[in-house]
């Protein structure tokens, strides 16, 4: 690992992305379910 910092940053922030993705989709669905399910 410390001769590849370049891979491990790259992995860093592919896992960073992944998750604040999976965060934002996860509320986005939620959020229209509650609209949808009050029938808003």
């Amino acid at each position: 690992m410390p001769g590849e910092p370049e891979n491990s940053t790259l992995k860093r922030l592919g896992w960073f992305a992944g998750l604040w993705i999976a965060g934002v989709a996860t509320l986005a669905i939620i959020g229209y379910g509650i609209r949808y399910w009050l029938g808003l």
